[in-house]
């Protein structure tokens, strides 16, 4: 089990019913934190928070479009109000998008990805640095990049684009907020076992594993850990960094 010491810190997890996200909202509960899971649908965010509060956590739930300015700011004030504050934010949120070349990409699906994944981000910041920031108390955030935050992939333009974007975002917020005693850092997941992954086809998914030095796909427990690290005391050091995990993905 990890043990963090983030006893009685509010967190919030957008993306929080499934994959990384879930695997998130487990480990802060885990080390201690009181746990706001945001996502789409209420019928998911009622099943992961009925988990979590049945493994003696602290959690709530909000159903929400993050891409949403004013819902984001809604869900925030009502995490700080039922949870008594905010201290992390895990911005995890996210969409692949259509596959196509960047010269046939489709443009409704280009604004889609960019909306979902990168300005959501960018709103889910903006709100939870103001709600930090307020409190005086200082904070993590975490946003969920990719190693497509570093790297191109074919048919994959618009993911690509904003997970790049999202380390823009992190490492200038970082430098901003960093007298506010507020850390931000990005991390970039290699390919993941998620269920959009299992799904695949059983030669590309070996394909994929291929291009890791380990030889095999990470798991969401894996970013997790990460993820719970970088919320606790223990990185009191680390803000406006890229953390990459990935298997060595990114090593060759």
């Amino acid at each position: 089990m990890l043990d963090y010491q983030l006893n009685g810190r509010v967190a919030i997890v957008t993306g929080g019913v499934s994959g990384i996200g879930l695997a998130v909202a487990r480990a802060l509960a885990a080390s201690g934190a009181k746990v706001s899971v945001w996502d789409l649908k209420q019928d998911a965010v009622d099943a992961t928070v009925a988990a979590l509060q049945s493994d003696g956590a602290t959690a709530i739930g909000v159903a929400l479009d993050v891409t949403d300015p004013q819902a984001v700011e809604a869900a925030v004030t009502r995490t700080v109000d039922e949870l008594g504050g905010l201290d992390i934010g895990v911005n995890n949120a996210g969409i692949g998008g259509p596959g196509a070349s960047s010269g046939d990409y489709p443009v409704d699906g280009w604004k889609r990805v960019i909306d979902v994944n990168l300005n959501s981000v960018f709103l889910c910041q903006r709100a939870q640095i103001q709600a930090m920031r307020t409190a005086g108390k200082g904070g993590s955030i975490i946003n969920m990049a990719s190693i497509l935050g570093q790297v191109g992939f074919p048919q994959s333009p618009a993911y690509a684009a904003a997970k790049h974007g999202v380390v823009g975002l992190t490492q200038t917020a970082a430098w901003e907020h960093a007298r506010d005693g507020i850390r931000i850092n990005a991390v970039g997941p290699g390919f993941i076992r998620t269920p959009l992954v299992e799904k695949m086809d059983p030669a590309a998914r070996d394909a994929l594993q291929a291009k890791h030095a380990l030889g095999r796909l990470g798991t969401p427990e894996e970013v997790a850990a990460l993820v719970a690290w970088l919320a606790s005391d223990d990185a009191s050091f680390a803000t406006g960094t890229y953390y990459a995990i990935d298997g060595g993905y990114l090593a060759v």
